[in-house]
């Protein structure tokens, strides 16, 4: 499985997650989250990464033109738009994007099902909430183009194996405070999903 570690704010945190095996680091551009970076401060930090390694921009309720605009200044790769958007909205975007479902049953994992995708436990907060989904929803589904969030840990990621996801992404189980990583859990989340 894929790793993606969000809530990056700071270079060592990004640098320690790419030397645990990190596949794609994760810059919360929602000012209303305690992980918010700013386009330019994330720029700082993606400007001394080594190459390979996905800079994934995460983005709430604005327009295409803000996240063509913070992408381009940050240096971001990819867009995660955990919102639902309009179809108009994907249209404008000059970025390669990924798209959110907020899953309140098992029927929404059936959104999009013939792209890749990221699925979050809904809550009324965006991102980070460390609330995890029904596993058992996943049982019969083909889980090659989903990466999942909410809940994961180091305890219980290695179960995920079986399910054949391509990614997980966590946050807030790898902190020790919003937006700061804890080098030890994030190593042993990454060997764990590995």
């Amino acid at each position: 499985m894929k790793t993606k570690i969000c809530g990056i704010t700071s270079y060592i945190d990004a640098i320690n997650a790419i030397e645990a095996g990190a596949d794609a680091l994760g810059f919360v551009f929602y000012e209303k989250s305690p992980r918010y970076i700013s386009p330019s401060q994330a720029k700082e930090i993606i400007s001394k990464l080594p190459p390979f390694v996905e800079k994934v921009g995460l983005f709430v309720n604005v327009d295409a033109q803000v996240i063509n605009s913070y992408m381009q200044e940050s240096g971001c790769t990819l867009a995660q738009i955990h919102f639902e958007a309009q179809d108009s909205l994907y249209e404008q975007l000059f970025v390669p994007f990924i798209k959110v479902i907020r899953a309140k049953s098992a029927q929404d994992l059936l959104k999009y099902s013939d792209e890749y995708r990221l699925v979050d436990a809904y809550c009324e907060s965006y991102g980070g909430s460390g609330k995890r989904l029904n596993i058992e929803w996943f049982d019969e589904l083909d889980c090659s183009k989903i990466i999942l969030a909410g809940g994961l840990d180091a305890s219980n990621v290695a179960s995920l194996k079986k399910y054949g996801f391509y990614g997980i992404d966590v946050s807030s189980s790898v902190e020790i405070s919003y937006g700061k990583k804890n080098r030890k859990k994030v190593r042993e989340f990454i060997a764990n999903a590995h």
